[in-house]
């Protein structure tokens, strides 16, 4: 399951991503310093862009930690979209890549095998997720996941949740219906490449 990802690309670029489909994007706190990263993982922080106020075609660009505690204080960072709708806080994850680690092919090798994920002709693409306050750490944001499309199969039995391009706009609007947004990515549109 996704427990790492990344973003190299600049603000710029994810502002002009968004104005090219006509998403606003606010920025309640003022313009977060978005670094560019090779590892964002559990409990970092990262950007997201969450429905505001139920306004279609318009998001709040923040900074939130990923992952908020769950039972036994274990991190929930992934979490099942089956068969749920997710009617309310709803956010989009920006990446321009993420990884999956299998058990190494090498033998005698003790680390597992890193592999990179990245979408074929995007800068950058969205995961779908979620996020809520929290009283232990404020508010945070959790990945949706669901079966592998068959770019992941190879590689992992679950898959995070990649919407297209033009599906943006529709995950940050809760009255479109979650379960007509999640759904595998053609065969070829992710590119994968062993790293580490």
């Amino acid at each position: 399951m996704c427990n790492d990802y990344r973003l190299r690309v600049d603000m710029a670029s994810i502002l002009d991503d968004f104005a090219d489909l006509k998403i606003k994007i606010r920025f309640g706190e003022g313009a977060p310093n978005i670094e560019a990263r090779d590892d964002i993982t559990i409990t970092d922080l990262g950007p997201i862009i969450r429905t505001v106020d139920g306004i279609r075609d318009e998001g709040e660009l923040v900074q939130r930690r990923w992952s908020w505690p769950g039972q036994n204080k274990r991190p929930v960072y992934n979490f099942r979209s089956d068969d749920r709708e997710f009617a309310s806080s709803r956010c989009l994850i920006v990446a321009d890549g993420f990884y999956e680690f299998t058990d190494p092919v090498e033998k005698g090798k003790k680390r597992k095998d890193k592999w990179l994920f990245t979408k074929r002709q995007e800068p950058i693409f969205c995961i779908a997720g979620i996020w809520r306050a929290t009283k232990d750490v404020g508010e945070a944001f959790t990945m949706l996941t669901m079966p592998p499309g068959p770019d992941i199969a190879p590689y992992h039995d679950r898959q995070i949740v990649i919407l297209e391009r033009n599906l943006w706009s529709d995950w940050l609007d809760p009255s479109v219906p979650a379960q007509s947004l999640i759904r595998p990515l053609a065969p070829g549109t992710l590119q994968v490449e062993q790293v580490g």
